[in-house]
């Protein structure tokens, strides 16, 4: 039940980020929104559960996104695996923490993003609002980057309370009202 909430909520902020956002003013130049996802796998969740939804979410972002294969799955790696490494030497209830850590992860994407066009292209030139784009973007990920941590963490505690009651069988899941 848990990996279809997972897989749900990706795929709710995977559309919300291809298809609206880009039309609204706004937040047309708004980070990539499975980067708190990813963030909160790796804060509050086992490295079992988070790094299949890591290669999921990789795969379904690099199918969708019409760059160079790979390049999603590997940011969304070294997010992953760097948030499990500090996480061994920080506390993960620090809301200012937490921004940092969002603005860190888009600012890495980033940089792997620009590597990879370097790399691909070294004659390549990049647009003159990538930077621009890119302090936005990490402005965007230090205000709204707990928000999303705070969100799914509230959604987790209450699937586990209702598997917990589902479990020892005190859920009546019938639709009408008699008693």
């Amino acid at each position: 039940m848990i990996y279809c909430f997972y897989m749900g909520a990706c795929l709710i902020l995977v559309i919300l980020q291809t298809t609206i956002f880009p039309y609204l003013p706004l937040l047309d130049r708004c980070y990539d929104l499975l980067i708190p996802f990813i963030i909160y796998l790796g804060f509050f969740r086992s490295i079992r559960e988070g790094l299949f939804l890591v290669l999921f979410l990789g795969f379904i972002m690099d199918n969708l996104s019409g760059s160079p294969f790979g390049l999603y799955l590997t940011s969304y790696c070294w997010l992953f695996i760097g948030i499990k490494w500090a996480t061994t030497f920080v506390q993960v209830g620090n809301r200012l923490l937490q921004s940092l850590v969002v603005a860190s992860g888009v600012l890495l994407q980033n940089l792997i993003f620009i590597g990879a066009l370097t790399f691909v292209g070294p004659n390549l030139k990049l647009p003159t609002e990538a930077g621009s784009t890119v302090v936005i973007q990490i402005l965007w990920a230090f205000a709204t980057g707990p928000v999303f941590l705070v969100f799914f963490r509230y959604i987790q505690r209450r699937l586990d309370d209702l598997m917990k009651e589902i479990v020892s069988g005190r859920t009546n899941f019938s639709l009408s009202s008699r008693r």
